[in-house]
């Protein structure tokens, strides 16, 4: 290894990359045409158009990013092209089943023809409700009715009057009572009392007594014919008011039936209802002694509800394309369809007519777009909505029978067959989640469109975000933004990117900073958005969020929290952090300190200790043992106890990005070397010694300037950052133009010794010729003195080692 040589700070134009419109000729968006598409998208739109276009059943697609990058919009706008060249879906219907009410039928029709189905049956009951009463009491009806019934009358007459006969001829004649008919002596025509009959003689009493006997048994047959005359006038006028019946419905139900002659399902079911009215007749007619009563099984709503048509899905012929439905609500009702109620006499009753649509069913044969958390967090719709992938059908369920917690008598409608396409939004995490966990989900999830946070910032890309600026513009009827204005909000959606070299693609963040800085342009009576308001826009979102920061720097400034900006200590130094609430991040310095002594070679991580400390912060601090016995544990063991703490931290630690820090502070306490205060330090480290990018570099580097340019800046205090994280630089104007002018510096270091060497003055020190670093290096005075821990070690383990053999000895026997 090769001493270093001394870190230069960063140019200022290193510091914040300032964005380049000179290919771009324009004063304002207003002359600038929006751009029309998604820039940056090509990998994500390809999936989407992929999925769109491949019509097999599993080949639904997952779109996965930021919640502020318009994926629905992009997505939208790729689907209603393809849509558009699609015909209409067809339209759905349920309608009564006649034979099992509580299984209606589901009935496909061609776009457009539900609501004519629909009307054609109103019509048709509307007509009936006229004609059928007409007709049964029209006059001809009326002379074959009274015929059956004279008939029926006349055979009952004929009867009695044959059985008076016979007992006139036996002295008796035929009394009804209220009990029914019975047999008294008769005299002179006048029936005998039954004090006056017992005062006959014996033989005449037995006489009459005889006869009565005898006429009791025709009596008898002729009452047990009359139920079977009553049934034959039945079955006579039920044939009747049958056949009255069919001649008024056949010609209106044939009618009917010709306006949907090419449709037999519509056909098999006016069949139904023509024989449904024709056994049921008696709901269109008053009801008479003798009549049907109404229909079983009728509907909650009237009687004649029962041969409507409920309209589920229908669509306009004369607007092509397939539906694009979003479901914000996908709740298991809100998805497959619900079964509602109707309270009737203390009890719930339904019937087809109360079946619902769910977003499956508006959305049959298009696309349904469905966020991924709303459909995960609703209890059974995900399993519910794998299930109808699985069937390739649309199945109402009704949640509180799926529970078991109703014994409601409930529908069972017909399956409607699925033929859609899914879309599902979401956050990359929550894919990864079912991805791993759910067999299932990539079974009925194919495609994936995974939509870039950031893209490439090169020229002709700025070129293209400027006019991405001028869309938004346009679009939220904004003022238009001047050149200069275009260029600082480009510099934000770098430095929202993390990146100098990217672009963020997250454009909510961007329209909101474009939104507020038109309300500071009205502020200002300004006709367009100038850079100043935009930089203020930028300035008042920090500032609104800035609560916790400026608590945090006031603690800081109060010297309640401990952290020097000047001066040199030994074992301690500035690391820092970024602390990330509700979406708004900051930097806050942390004082970080060690302790050395001889021990067993371990570096103990007080934070993981008392288990404050994160697996990843951790594992970092790990590292340092394993750097510090490839470097200095050649031809000793390690006879180290090092402790490594974050002074004043009363939360959990996690990340790995304050390892360089922890190195140079253990270092620093082994070589008994102060550490400059006045430079904060952040970067991971390897066991190799090199320096890793970490990050959040922006906020960090302000947070560490806040405190120094509040206490006042020196010139000479700075931070050391990885040089693998100089490309994120965006750093604030103010910090760009305190480094310009001396007053702060960036350091970019690559590896331990050119930190180590930054911050301590000395030479880090590399090994000469005969395998020793220089004494008066930074190396040299940690292996020094690791090698005088282990012969301190090795002086007061000997004595013990004897001590433990001779014990023994002294208690032998």
């Amino acid at each position: 290894m090769s001493d270093t040589s001394p870190v230069t700070p960063l140019p200022p134009d290193k510091l914040r990359r300032s964005a380049d419109l000179a290919g771009l000729a324009f004063g304002s968006t207003a002359e600038l045409t929006p751009l029309d598409g998604f820039t940056g998208q090509e990998r994500a739109l390809g999936a989407v158009r992929l999925g769109g276009a491949i019509a097999k059943p599993g080949f639904n697609l997952v779109a996965i990013g930021h919640p502020g990058q318009g994926m629905q919009q992009a997505v939208e706008t790729m689907l209603r092209d393809a849509a558009a060249k699609r015909p209409a879906p067809p339209d759905w219907v349920y309608v009564n089943n006649f034979a099992a009410p509580h299984k209606p039928v589901a009935i496909r029709l061609p776009a457009g023809q539900a609501v004519k189905l629909r009307s054609a049956l109103k019509e048709l009951i509307d007509d009936l409700k006229a004609t059928l009463p007409a007709t049964f009491e029209s006059e001809d009806y009326q002379k074959r009715r009274g015929a059956m019934d004279e008939a029926f009358q006349r055979k009952q007459a004929d009867a009695f009057k044959e059985l008076n006969g016979k007992a006139a001829a036996k002295g008796l004649v035929l009394l009804r009572t209220p009990l029914g008919f019975a047999f008294a002596p008769a005299k002179n025509g006048q029936v005998v009392s039954p004090d006056e009959f017992h005062t006959w003689a014996e033989a005449d009493r037995k006489q009459v007594e005889d006869s009565i006997h005898e006429l009791e048994k025709d009596l008898e047959h002729i009452v047990q014919q009359m139920p079977a005359w009553e049934k034959v006038r039945r079955d006579e006028v039920r044939k009747l008011n049958r056949d009255t019946a069919n001649f008024a419905v056949g010609r209106l139900i044939d009618e009917t039936k010709a306006k949907f002659a090419e449709l037999p399902p519509v056909q098999e079911h006016l069949e139904a209802v023509r024989r449904d009215l024709v056994e049921n007749v008696g709901m269109f007619v008053a009801k008479s002694e003798g009549e049907d009563g109404p229909a079983p099984n009728a509907a909650p709503g009237g009687l004649f509800e029962r041969y409507e048509v409920n309209v589920f899905v229908t669509n306009d012929p004369a607007q092509a394309g397939v539906p694009i439905v979003q479901e914000l609500h996908p709740t298991l009702g809100n998805l497959t369809g619900r079964i509602e109620y109707l309270p009737t006499q203390g009890a719930l009753v339904t019937n087809f007519r109360l079946l619902k649509p769910g977003a499956l069913h508006r959305a049959n044969g298009g696309y349904l777009l469905i966020d991924m958390r709303g459909l995960l967090t609703e209890p059974f719709s995900w399993p519910a909505l794998k299930r109808m992938l699985k069937r390739g059908e649309i199945v109402i369920e009704d949640v509180s029978h799926f529970l078991g917690f109703a014994s409601t008598v409930t529908l069972d409608p017909d399956p409607i067959p699925l033929d859609l396409k899914i879309v599902l939004f979401g956050e990359r995490m929550l894919y990864y989640l079912l991805a791993a966990y759910d067999p299932e989900f990539a079974e009925h999830f194919k495609i994936l469109a995974d939509f870039e946070d950031d893209f490439e910032r090169s020229a002709e890309n700025e070129a293209a975000y400027a006019k991405l600026i001028a869309a938004i513009a346009a679009q939220d009827k904004l003022r238009p933004l001047q050149r200069g204005a275009v260029g600082v909000v480009i510099e934000q959606a770098a430095r929202l990117a993390d990146d100098s070299g990217k672009l963020t693609l997250v454009t909510e963040q961007i329209r909101n900073l474009i939104v507020e800085a038109d309300y500071w342009a009205a502020e200002a009576g300004r006709a367009q958005i100038e850079a100043q308001d935009v930089a203020h826009a930028w300035e008042q979102q920090v500032w609104r969020a800035s609560r916790i920061r400026d608590r945090d720097q006031e603690m800081i400034l109060d010297k309640i929290a401990l952290i020097e900006t000047s001066g040199a200590q030994t074992g301690q130094i500035n690391g820092l952090s970024v602390m990330e609430l509700g979406g708004s991040r900051f930097g806050r310095p942390t004082r970080i300190t060690c302790r050395v002594r001889p021990g067993a070679g371990a570096v103990v991580d007080i934070e993981r200790e008392v288990k404050l400390g994160g697996p990843i912060h951790s594992k970092g601090v790990l590292i340092l043992s394993g750097f510090l016995a490839g470097r200095f544990a050649l031809d000793a063991p390690m006879s180290l106890f090092a402790s490594l703490v974050f002074e004043q931290s009363y939360g959990g630690v996690e990340g790995d990005s304050a390892s360089s820090a922890e190195l140079y502070c253990l270092l620093s306490a082994l070589a008994e070397a102060p550490l400059r205060q006045d430079i904060a330090v952040t970067g991971s480290i390897n066991q190799h010694g090199e320096i890793q990018a970490i990050g959040g570099v922006n906020e960090k580097i302000e947070g560490f300037f806040d405190i120094c340019r509040k206490r006042g800046l020196t010139g000479t205090q700075g931070v050391a950052i990885p040089v693998a994280n100089v490309r994120h630089l965006m750093l604030r104007p103010d910090v760009v133009e305190a480094c310009k002018a001396g007053q702060f510096a960036i350091y970019p270091i690559t590896t331990a010794d050119e930190g180590i060497a930054l911050l301590t003055g000395l030479h880090a020190g590399a090994r000469g010729d005969d395998g020793a670093y220089p004494a008066d290096s930074v190396n040299g005075r940690v292996e020094a003195r690791l090698k005088a821990f282990a012969k301190i070690r090795q002086h007061f383990g000997e004595p013990e080692a004897k001590a433990g053999g001779a014990k023994p000895e002294a208690n032998a026997p």
